[in-house]
């Protein structure tokens, strides 16, 4: 035991989970040959076969596969000795990676790391804009520490295990429409029924905010929008409804704080259209550096939507040891 590289043990837990020696790379940034030859020296080590060939790729061995998951069960444990240490010190630092979609990125994360940067400066804190398909593996695997995600009225996510899902703000929808339209001539609610001709923007079909127009349009409206543009970036969704007269529904958080050039209004009818964001993490207690870091975070989206209606919080407790 005592000659098992944890570092390898990583790799073969890496290779469980994503698959293929190509995308072990990738998220490592080592060449395939490099996985490949470090996988071997694994077998060597532990004296049973790991791998076998499977087509033009590999698969885990019945022994692969039981050492993989021994291997996350390790890897845990270092994260969370890693956790205990850190608490003795009166020091806070280390690495906290975080994701999160384009509108938490820049109104929660970004602020958040300038004040870690301003009061932890030992604290490395990165940085990556990612969709939650894409972010939610690596949180799991360890890649990345903390994910905001969102999820729509009537669309939630799913709650994997392994994670803890904490709610930020239920922020609400606005409708947004180019300044000259007629249903913006005055400051008034807009009602999502008298905008059944227009064309529609939204986020890319199979997405959460796409199918969220769709309901919208159909409970509210009666009407099923014609959703010509299509775009996950909400500033290019913004363009269209300033460039073509086109009209979309985005959470507040999306918005700018003023353009002359968009009327934004709020959606006249009584059910409301909410956007929730996420805080997740993986459900283990946070280090002291992944705890400063969540605690920016929070504060900063009290600054930020403390006019908006919250839900209440409530603390996970820590589990027991």
């Amino acid at each position: 035991m005592d000659t098992w590289d944890l570092r390898r043990l990583r790799i073969l837990r890496e290779l469980e989970q994503r698959t293929t020696l190509a995308a072990v790379a990738a998220a490592l940034g080592y060449s395939p040959s490099a996985i490949s030859q470090q996988l071997a020296v694994l077998e060597r080590e532990v004296g049973v076969r790991l791998l076998e060939r499977a087509g033009r790729g590999v698969r885990l061995t019945d022994a692969g596969r039981l050492l993989a998951q021994h291997a996350g069960i390790l890897l845990a444990a270092t994260e969370a000795a890693q956790a205990d240490l850190g608490s003795l010190g009166g020091d806070v630092r280390g690495t906290v990676r975080a994701a999160g979609l384009q509108s938490a990125t820049r109104r929660v994360l970004i602020p958040a790391l300038a004040d870690i940067q301003a009061t932890h400066p030992a604290v490395r804190f990165e940085l990556t804009e990612l969709e939650l398909e894409q972010a939610l593996p690596e949180l799991r695997l360890g890649s990345l520490d903390l994910v905001i995600s969102d999820e729509y009225t009537g669309h939630p996510r799913p709650r994997p295990p392994g994670l803890r899902h904490e709610v930020l703000v239920d922020e609400p929808l606005r409708v947004v429409l180019p300044a000259g339209h007629p249903s913006a001539a005055d400051d008034g609610p807009v009602s999502i029924a008298d905008l059944r001709e227009e064309v529609w923007v939204a986020s890319a079909a199979g997405t959460g905010h796409h199918a969220l127009v769709v309901a919208a349009c159909r409970s509210h409206g009666g009407f099923d929008p014609d959703v010509r543009h299509r775009s996950n970036d909400a500033d290019v969704q913004l363009e269209l409804i300033r460039s073509t007269g086109a009209v979309g529904l985005l959470p507040v958080l999306s918005l700018p704080t003023a353009d002359p050039s968009l009327a934004v209004r709020d959606v006249v009818d009584s059910t409301p259209v909410t956007r929730r964001l996420l805080l997740l993490t993986r459900d283990r207690p946070p280090g002291p550096a992944l705890a400063a870091v969540l605690t920016a975070v929070r504060a900063q989206t009290d600054r930020l939507v403390s006019p908006l209606p919250r839900p209440a919080r409530t603390r996970p407790r820590r589990p027991p040891r």
